[in-house]
């Protein structure tokens, strides 16, 4: 929707073949943002072997998905010539790869870049105005990108810090699910701020232990997403952590949504990360003991309030 009145042709690849054939009869997605309706070119289909001759290739599928999804392309032969653009945000269980280092090991000559940022889509396909910030190692790529992901509604900033921009998009979703849960607990709008300006700092020390710069966590992929996903009603995140806040367990809070919560998995794969490297990490703690080890929303926000004293900024 964004890019289709700046492109020639545009190919969604999909894995449900009703799905396709809505959107090419009647120019919206019958799942998703259904109001929608895309321009005439804009075409879906189900055979990947449609992306092989497209100079951009978007990744948008969820990050358990990225890996496979990548191994295919690659084994249909795709161009080393066609730019990968990395819009996932999650880094890989076990591994702890983010999407970029994946795409990079399964296409090794491809020039590759990264967007994240406060990026909803219900409100893109609408209209109303965002930023993001696009990352590449090669800024010649970025600016190129920028220029193609600027509209008079959407703009863009560049940035060479992948590891930053990838990172501080994965962990937010781990703290929009705390922030969803503090709503859900009736905390208050105190302990709601107190808890988001936490995770600020709580994403900035695990993410410049990872690899990224600091003042990317200040910007659209840090902050910018972190309050967006903590607080906005389209932020599926937030609803899973509102729902386990409300009484009920994350099987009734996912089935509920009806679509991926990318900060359930996430909580895994960064809590991982988090011990590797030995970063304190309460909050991603929390919630990774309520997500998978069975603990109550109310006592693990009690433990997080109550644990001992220290200055702020230690």
């Amino acid at each position: 929707k964004l890019l289709s009145p700046k492109l020639e042709s545009i190919v969604l690849i999909g894995r449900h073949p009703e799905t396709a054939d809505a959107i090419n009869r009647d120019r919206k997605n019958p799942h998703y943002l259904s109001s929608v309706t895309l321009d005439a070119n804009v075409h879906a289909s189900c055979q990947l072997t449609d992306a092989l001759a497209q100079p951009l290739i978007i990744f948008a599928v969820p990050t358990s998905g990225t890996r496979e999804t990548a191994m295919t392309l690659a084994a249909a032969g795709l161009s080393p010539a066609a730019v990968l653009l990395s819009c996932a945000k999650g880094i890989e269980k076990h591994t702890g790869d983010r999407m970029s280092q994946i795409l990079r090991e399964v296409f090794p000559l491809n020039p590759i870049a990264v967007l994240s940022g406060p990026n909803h889509a219900e409100e893109i396909a609408t209209g109303l105005a965002t930023c993001a910030v696009i990352g590449s190692e090669d800024h010649a790529l970025a600016v190129r990108l920028q220029e193609l992901f600027t509209t008079p509604t959407f703009r863009s900033y560049t940035s060479d810090d992948l590891a930053g921009i990838e990172l501080g998009g994965a962990v937010k979703n781990v703290y929009a699910i705390a922030a969803g849960m503090a709503h859900g607990l009736g905390l208050g709008d105190n302990a709601v701020a107190a808890l988001v300006t936490r995770a600020l700092a709580e994403m900035t020390r695990l993410g410049t232990a990872l690899g990224g710069r600091m003042e990317t966590f200040a910007g659209l992929s840090g902050v910018g997403d972190l309050i967006v996903t903590c607080f906005s009603e389209h932020s599926r995140n937030h609803r899973v952590g509102l729902a386990l806040g409300g009484g009920k367990t994350l099987e009734e809070a996912v089935a509920a949504l009806g679509m991926v919560a990318e900060g359930v998995p996430n909580t895994l794969s960064i809590h991982e990360a988090a011990r590797r490297v030995g970063v304190r990490t309460p909050i991603i703690d929390a919630v990774y003991s309520i997500l998978y080890e069975g603990k109550s929303a109310p006592l693990a926000m009690r433990e997080l309030l109550t644990r001992d004293p220290r200055p702020e900024h230690s």
